[in-house]
């Protein structure tokens, strides 16, 4: 990279912009990576991978770990950053041992969380962190990280870390944090003096609050130092511009948070969480309790004893603050009123051990509560769990898809099924969109408005939209528009749109009637997990519904015959809408 010499690595791939490619841009991340990596060749390209869960959000068998890590390896990725949700280092094995196997560089990394200055609070401590970081260079990662992932590493505070693990270790350091509170430059100045080798940041345009901190500012602070990083804040001022007219784009997808804030310290919810929770509040119709959210989210953290919180153990502390504020759930009464409830996916998962081991282990009566009769695990969930048949799932995928299905399609339907499943058939009807540009593709064409697309190297279409209808009894719209001068027309549903013939009146769940069986949130439909005359029993799980990634299981609240499921898969449903019903044997 001429503009931005010197730089240890981009971190580009992995984490949630994996599932994230699939599922909202319709593209394959694969397809991504490799494409990058033809145009930067010159820097090591890192990725994000969530130990024992790499990509995804729960445990996977080891044979998906190691293909996928050896994949990502050859289509590019250099450094892998590597750790476990709740820093239970039994769950990062199988990812640490598959790289170092790949001869990559492994950077394992201990999750940082509370304050190890405030002498309170000693679940977390200095110690607690440099015996953390003596294990990882004992099992051979290569550099170790520092994943402040919620912003809670305080300038002070990562001068004194960084300081005690530099007199114990003796591989490189990497500091990760964000810019939440305000204080991400003056963290990483500290660690700089204290002797950190690399820090994470990120360029000035895109940097603050929920992100990295600035690169600009961090570079020009060091300049005539000792520790100068011999990079140009000119040129890096020229990459920052790029991103500044790409970044509005973008904009509707931003978190709300517009100025730094120290509430973060009280909550200590991650960068990456807080840019998503409040939409995901907002989906189940809670927007205006956003601040309750909030404020459960910490109630939950203390409710199963302070745990690191980062994907997916955040997943599991945000959802079940929603499904707590939502039911009218608090530390004190949960133990009652929670009795017969099904809990969010994430919080059986959880409490089932299937995301690791926390810190001083699970508070039993709350973990008796959310499994019921669920047997929890103390090993390592993939000692349990079966090896992928990646034989069957390319055999499905044949069944499905035009073309072969590569090893990193199969790779990518064994982590993300359904999610791979319709980006399939989303191409299948709607074509390759990457090449539309992202203002077009997130917004669409106003009346007039003209946009070029390339469909292949040298080949432009312009596309000028010309007329939209007024909406139909049917539920579409008439659409008119050009293509390279050629007038043309179509029709389209419009999903938003509500006519006399699509309006349709919502049937709710008695909560007197047992035998009706209702959404607990508002969603989709993910899965019938019953047929229409099977048997239940109380507890059994006969639906899924899914919002922003957060699962519930709806079960049967009496044990009876299923008599009418009303609900389909894939269909939007309101909270307390009916599902089905059941009737007496």
């Amino acid at each position: 990279s001429v503009l931005a010499q010197n730089l240890f690595s981009l971190e580009m791939w992995g984490g949630a912009t994996f599932d994230v490619a699939y599922r909202f841009l319709h593209e394959s991340p694969w397809d991504r990576l490799t494409a990058l990596r033809e145009r930067i060749p010159n820097i090591l390209f890192q990725m994000l991978i969530r130990g024992a869960n790499a990509v995804g959000y729960k445990n996977y068998p080891d044979n998906i770990i190691r293909k996928f890590v050896k994949h990502a390896g050859e289509n590019g990725i250099d450094v892998f950053r590597i750790f476990d949700s709740l820093n239970w280092m039994k769950g990062i094995e199988v990812a640490l041992d598959a790289v170092l196997e790949e001869n990559k560089i492994a950077e394992a990394c201990i999750c940082y969380t509370g304050d190890i200055l405030d002498t309170r609070r000693d679940k977390y401590s200095l110690q607690y962190y440099v015996n953390m970081a003596k294990e990882i260079e004992k099992m051979g990662a290569h550099i170790l990280g520092i994943k402040d992932m919620a912003a809670l590493l305080k300038p002070y505070a990562a001068s004194k870390l960084v300081t005690a693990l530099k007199n114990e270790i003796s591989i490189p350091i990497h500091l990760h944090t964000h810019d939440s509170t305000g204080n991400g430059v003056a963290t990483i100045l500290m660690a700089t003096q204290a002797g950190v080798d690399i820090v994470d940041a990120a360029f000035s345009s895109m940097a603050g609050l929920t992100s990295q901190p600035s690169l600009n500012a961090v570079v020009a602070a060091l300049e005539n130092t000792s520790r100068d990083t011999g990079m140009d804040v000119v040129e890096l001022e020229k990459i920052s511009r790029y991103w500044e007219a790409v970044r509005p784009a973008y904009s509707s997808f931003e978190s709300d948070l517009v100025s730094a804030s120290a509430e973060i310290y009280r909550y200590e919810i991650p960068g990456g969480q807080y840019s998503n929770l409040k939409p995901q509040v907002e989906s189940f119709g809670l927007g205006h309790r956003f601040n309750d959210v909030k404020e459960m989210f910490k109630e939950v953290n203390e409710m199963v004893g302070d745990i690191v919180k980062v994907t997916p153990s955040s997943k599991f502390v945000g959802d079940m603050a929603i499904f707590m504020v939502q039911n009218g759930l608090t530390k004190e009464n949960i133990l009652e009123k929670g009795k017969g409830m099904s809990f969010p996916d994430s919080a059986v998962s959880y409490f089932q051990g299937m995301m690791g081991q926390p810190e001083g282990g699970f508070p039993k009566e709350l973990q008796s509560l959310v499994l019921k009769d669920i047997e929890p695990i103390t090993v390592r969930p993939g000692e349990l769990l079966e090896p992928e048949d990646f034989d069957a799932a390319r055999e499905h995928l044949r069944g499905i898809m035009d073309t072969e299905p590569t090893e990193e399609d199969v790779i990518s339907y064994a982590m993300y099924p359904k999610v791979f499943d319709e980006y399939v058939a989303y191409i299948k009807e709607n074509g390759a969109l990457t090449t539309m540009g992202s203002d077009v593709f997130f917004h669409g064409l106003y009346v007039g408005e003209t946009a070029e697309i390339e469909v292949a190297e040298g080949v432009v279409m312009m596309v000028k939209l010309l007329h939209i209808s007024e909406l139909d009894e049917d539920g579409t719209r008439g659409v008119v528009f050009e293509v390279n001068g050629n007038r043309r027309e179509v029709r389209i549903v419009d999903k938003a749109g509500t006519t006399s013939k699509t309006f349709v009146q919502k049937q709710m769940a008695d909560p007197a009637n047992l035998y009706d069986v209702g959404a607990s949130i508002p969603g989709n439909v993910l899965k019938v997990c019953v047929a229409e005359g099977d048997p239940v029993q109380e507890g059994d799980t006969v639906l899924i519904v899914e919002a922003m990634k957060m699962e519930m299981n709806v079960t049967a609240a009496v044990p009876g015959v299923v008599d009418h499921i009303i609900a389909k898969e894939g269909q939007k449903v309101e909270a307390g809408e009916l599902l089905m019903t059941l009737k007496e044997r």
